[in-house]
């Protein structure tokens, strides 16, 4: 059987110096060569079961990526966890259509996020290894832009909470080029001035708060990254980074920014204001906004807060405080729903 194509245009595909996207042809060349269609990335569009799973995924992974933002992650995990173990089955069977490496790139990505709110400081390798997934996914899905944007914030912010802020810089730094609207471009720059800050870069931090802040200035807060909340807790902890304890002080008797996007947002603004009260020599008040905060760390379920919380009790010489959080924390990492996803 001949494909009906010029051999000079069979030659390019052959060699790679052309590829053939549109559907129509991708089903012309597996019916004429008796090539499977999922092979050539396409489906029968009579495949109800495929197109219930991909409608299923889609759901799933929305409702998981909102009980995330109501700080229900466990919820989230086990919403994740037996999709992303589906569809990497179909992937690995040969089936790894467009539709399926689109949806399993973002359950990996929302899978990673959920795990690097849960897990402790020395286990959040693992939240970045599922980050990378879905960064990997995103750079092969050319007409997804807008999730490449959101796979690199979010693989560059779990690299940063993993300890690899220089990393993160870099990954953040294409996340803000990437971006298209206002919101992609505000959040990138949130995530690229923490990390900055993380990394004892002032300059960048400073231009990327800077700019973070005028975005939403000029059009309006909107979304967990891009708001006044978020841009003060952000800026608070990069000036505690850079030295300018000064700074963070003035600003922290600035509250006027509007409630927390989520829960969690409460837990870590909380903790980062009693780092900042500390360093002022204010010990009292920090005490009991820490001793709040891990109220809060153990209900969220957000063991390296509780970390953060621990740091900053030993610095301030709040033994009962480190003891009464170091418990809390072992019976969080006591806990064995996660190690499957982190073995």
């Amino acid at each position: 059987m001949t494909l009906g194509y010029d051999k000079t245009y069979i030659s390019m595909i052959e060699t790679g110096r052309r590829a053939v996207h549109d559907v129509a042809s991708l089903r012309h060349i597996g019916r004429t060569l008796a090539i499977p269609a999922h092979l050539l990335g396409v489906t029968d569009p009579a495949d109800t079961e495929f197109n219930a799973m991909v409608a299923f995924a889609e759901s799933a992974t929305r409702l998981a990526e909102l009980a995330r933002s109501a700080g229900r992650v466990t919820e989230a995990i086990n919403e994740l966890w037996p999709l992303v173990t589906r569809l990497e089955a179909r992937a690995a069977g040969g089936q790894l259509e467009q539709a399926t490496l689109s949806t399993l790139g973002k359950a990996w990505v929302s899978l990673g996020v959920c795990l690097g709110t849960v897990l402790p400081e020395e286990r959040l390798w693992a939240a970045t290894q599922w980050t990378a997934k879905g960064l990997t996914a995103a750079g092969h899905l050319e007409d997804e832009p807008k999730f490449l944007t959101y796979a690199s914030q979010m693989h560059g912010n779990e690299l940063r909470k993993a300890g690899k802020a220089v990393q993160a810089v870099t990954i953040l730094q294409h996340a803000v080029d990437s971006s298209s609207s206002a919101e992609d471009i505000g959040s990138s720059l949130a995530l690229l001035a923490r990390a900055a800050g993380q990394a004892g870069n002032g300059l960048l931090f400073a231009e990327a708060s800077a700019s973070h802040r005028k975005l939403i200035d000029t059009h309006g807060p909107s979304g967990p990254l891009f708001n006044h909340f978020a841009w003060r807790e952000i800026r608070l902890r990069g000036l505690l980074d850079t030295g300018d304890h000064l700074a963070a002080l003035r600003l922290a008797d600035d509250d006027e920014t509007g409630p927390p996007p989520s829960p969690q947002w409460r837990v870590i603004e909380r903790i980062t204001f009693a780092d900042v009260l500390t360093s002022a020599g204010d010990n009292a008040t920090a005490e009991s906004i820490l001793m709040e905060s891990l109220d809060l760390g153990r209900r969220h379920r957000l063991p390296h807060q509780i970390q953060r919380a621990i740091r900053i009790a030993r610095r301030a010489h709040y033994p009962e405080l480190a003891e009464h959080a170091d418990i809390i924390l072992a019976q969080l990492c006591g806990e064995t729903l996660f190690d499957q996803q982190c073995a």
